[in-house]
């Protein structure tokens, strides 16, 4: 053979492939761990905004035991009337003399405006057993009805459809022997202006 290199002996050099196929094979696997980790990753941050597939709630999970309450009054309530802006007839169902005018003067120190006193009309005269009777037309039931009330707790309360006029009357019973007192009346009088909320119900 002619040129400068001869090849001598029975061994002949081996010519070998690049070695890529083994770095293809790195490169995949190590593609596949990178993946991998990344997707875990992905997966660990979803969960960790999505609080784990639970929905959040701002209320709790339903252990805490704060009480709730509830106004006894709905704010688009009627105001009730002042009793300046009432007009009482106190009338005597009773055997007792002056118990009208007593009644009568002590109720106009109170604000009240007074109408007629006297003697019940012979339909509540000597029938009348408990402290007393407020009457009134059917709009005074729950308006002027329970503010004079405060001044005569435990009285009977009865509207009258056919009754005309506004004024309402207080009707003394034979179980009667004076209002309220006045301090006790006032404090009525705010409470039942301003109830206080109560309780739901709901707890533990």
């Amino acid at each position: 053979m002619g040129g400068k290199y001869r090849i001598t002996g029975n061994k002949y050099p081996k010519m070998r492939r690049p070695r890529r196929r083994g770095r293809l094979v790195v490169l995949t696997v190590a593609s596949v761990v990178v993946l991998g980790v990344g997707g875990w990753g992905t997966l660990q941050l979803i969960d960790v905004f999505t609080g784990g597939g639970r929905k959040a709630s701002a209320a709790g999970d339903g252990t805490d035991c704060g009480v709730e309450t509830k106004a006894s009054a709905s704010p688009s309530a009627k105001p009730l009337p002042e009793p300046r802006t009432i007009t009482v007839n106190v009338l005597n169902a009773t055997t007792r003399a002056g118990l009208a005018k007593k009644t009568a003067d002590e109720l106009k120190k109170r604000g009240f405006k007074i109408g007629d006193v006297g003697n019940a009309t012979k339909q509540y005269d000597k029938k009348v057993k408990g402290t007393g009777l407020l009457l009134g037309p059917a709009t005074a039931l729950d308006t002027t009805l329970p503010v004079l009330g405060t001044q005569l707790p435990g009285a009977e309360r009865r509207t009258e459809a056919a009754r005309k006029g506004a004024a309402v009357d207080l009707v003394i019973g034979d179980a009667f022997k004076e209002l309220a007192k006045q301090r006790d009346a006032d404090r009525a009088l705010t409470k039942l202006a301003r109830p206080e909320p109560t309780p739901s119900g709901k707890g533990c």
